[in-house]
C-alpha cells in the first residue's frame, strides 16, 4: 500500500499492510523543535536550524528527510497563520533556552523580562499588550489572560465571537496550492481551518487578538460551562454557522486533495474523570459539532479528526454520535482509559490516533526497554482490524531522551515488519 492507502484503510477499519504512522501532521501529534534537532543529529542528517511550525508550543518541522527516517504516512498543510495571529513566513533565526537553533516567522517579536522570561505579542505587535509568556527555561508559551470587565448577568455573544469571520481569499489560495502539491506525495494529507473548535480553552484567551473582549479567562470559561449554558449555545450556534460557510469555501479550494480535516482540540477530560457530563455534552456541544460534521460527511470524502485529552471513556459514545471519525491522543495514562477496553467497545466505530506510548512517564522517564515494550503492547491492541494510526500520546516533549525516542521507532519498525 501507499501511505495514503494505508491510512485510508485504517480509517475505514480495514487491516492495512502495516500500522500507519504519524509524527508532526498536526499541532497535537508533533515533536518539540529541540527534540527534532537532536533527532537530526542522531540520524546524522545535515546540521541546520529547525523551523518552528507552532509558535505557541514551539514544535519543530518534520521535513522530507525526517519524514522518510520516521516512516511517516501523513503530511500536513502548514497553518497559514499561527496561534499569535501572524503569518508563518519570512523565517528568521532564534534560539531556544536550551541552545537549539531554530527559525521563526518574521513577525515573531518578543521582549525579555527582568527574570529572563519572554513575552510574545498578538500579530507580532509589540505596542499591544503581550498575549503569551514563556518563563526562563520553559518549554512553550502560556496564554496571558487579558479579560476586560463584562456584564456577569448578560455576557455578550458578539464579544465572544468576534474572531469567527469569513476565511480570507489569500488563505484559500495558499491552502489550494499546498493541497495540490502535497497530494502528489502519496501520503495522507491533513488540513484544517480556524474557527471550528468549540470552546477550546487554548483558544478562549485569544492570544491572536490585540484586545479580546468577552469571557476570556479560562477559569471563568469553565464556570460558564456549568452556569451559562444558554450563552454557550448562542456562541456555538453563531460560530458553527460561520464555520460551515468557511468549510464550503475551503472544500472548493482543496477538494479531495486532503484526506483528513483537523476539526477541534477541545479537551473534555481531566487526569481523573470527564470534566462534563454526557448530558451537558449532548445538549450544549453535540448539536453544533453535528452541524459541521454532517456537512463534511455529506459533501466530502474527508475524515474528521478530534483531539480530546484526559479521562473521557464515558464521552466516547457521544463523540461518535457527534460525527467524529478520529479520536486523539487516546490518553491511556488517564483514569479509566484502558487500551483493551477502548478497542473492544469502540474500535469498530472510531479510529484511535495516538495512544502508542505514554508521554507523561514512559517516553520521557522510562528506560529504552520500557518504551519498546509499551509500544509493542499498544500496537498489538490497537492495530487489530485497522482503526489505528500510531502516534505518541500528544506531542513529544523537549526533555525526551533521544535513546527513548529511537527505542519507540525501533518497536514500530519491528512491528511493521
Amino acid at each position: 500500500m501507499t501511505s495514503k492507502e494505508r491510512v485510508r484503510a485504517a480509517l475505514e477499519h480495514r487491516q492495512p499492510d502495516k500500522v500507519p504512522v504519524d509524527f508532526g501532521s498536526t499541532a497535537v501529534t508533533g515533536i518539540s523543535a529541540s527534540t527534532v534537532y537532536k533527532l537530526r543529529k542522531a540520524f546524522k542528517l545535515a546540521d541546520k536550524p529547525i523551523r518552528v511550525t507552532c509558535c505557541y508550543q514551539l514544535l519543530g518541522e518534520i521535513d522530507e528527510e525526517l519524514l522518510e527516517k520516521l516512516d511517516c504516512d501523513c503530511i500536513p498543510i502548514m497553518a497559514y497563520n499561527n496561534m499569535f495571529g501572524f503569518r508563518n513566513d519570512g523565517w528568521k533565526p532564534w534560539t531556544l533556552f536550551d541552545g537549539t537553533p531554530v527559525l521563526v516567522p518574521a513577525n515573531f517579536n518578543t521582549k525579555v523580562e527582568q527574570n529572563g522570561g519572554i513575552f510574545q505579542y498578538p500579530e507580532g505587535d509589540t505596542t499591544a499588550p503581550p498575549s503569551g509568556f514563556i518563563p526562563k527555561g520553559g518549554y512553550y508559551f502560556d496564554a496571558i489572560v487579558r479579560q476586560e470587565p463584562f456584564d456577569d448577568d448578560n455576557p455578550s455573544v458578539k464579544d465572544n465571537t468576534e474572531e469567527f469571520v469569513p476565511i480570507k481569499e489569500e488563505e484559500l489560495r495558499y491552502a489550494q496550492q499546498q493541497a495540490e502539491s502535497l497530494s502528489k506525495t502519496e501520503r495522507a494529507v491533513i488540513g484544517g481551518i480556524g474557527g471550528t473548535a468549540l470552546g477550546d480553552v487554548s483558544m478562549v484567551p485569544a492570544v491572536f487578538l490585540k484586545n479580546p473582549k468577552g469571557i476570556r479567562d479560562i477559569t471563568e470559561w469553565y464556570v460558564t460551562m456549568g452556569s451559562r449554558q444558554d450563552f454557550l449555545k448562542e456562541v456555538f450556534d453563531r460560530q458553527s454557522e460561520v464555520a460551515v460557510e468557511n468549510l464550503k469555501r475551503y472544500y472548493q479550494a482543496v477538494g479531495d486533495n486532503i484526506d483528513i480535516l483537523y476539526l477541534c482540540g477541545t479537551d473534555f477530560g481531566t487526569q481523573m474523570a470527564p470534566m462534563c457530563s454526557t448530558v451537558l455534552f449532548d445538549e450544549v456541544y453535540l448539536p453544533y459539532y453535528r452541524r459541521m460534521t454532517d456537512w463534511i460527511h455529506q459533501n466530502t470524502k474527508w475524515k474528521i479528526f478530534k483531539h480530546c485529552c484526559g479521562s473521557i471513556m464515558p464521552l466516547v459514545p457521544s463523540l461518535i454520535k457527534a460525527g467524529i471519525d478520529i479520536l486523539n491522543p487516546v490518553q491511556n495514562s488517564a483514569a479509566g482509559m484502558d487500551p483493551g477496553e477502548l478497542k473492544e467497545k469502540f474500535g469498530s466505530k472510531i479510529t484511535f490516533w495516538g495512544g502508542g506510548v505514554d508521554t507523561q512517564k514512559t517516553l520521557p522517564f522510562g528506560t529504552p526497554q520500557e518504551v519498546y515494550d509499551q509500544v509493542i503492547e499498544r500496537i498489538k491492541i490497537y492495530n487489530q482490524n485497522g482503526g489505528f494510526v500510531f502516534n505518541t500520546i500528544h506531542n513529544t516533549q523537549l526533555n525526551t531522551p533521544i535513546e527513548n525516542f529511537l527505542a519507540m521507532l525501533e518497536a514500530v519498525k519491528q512491528f511493521r515488519k
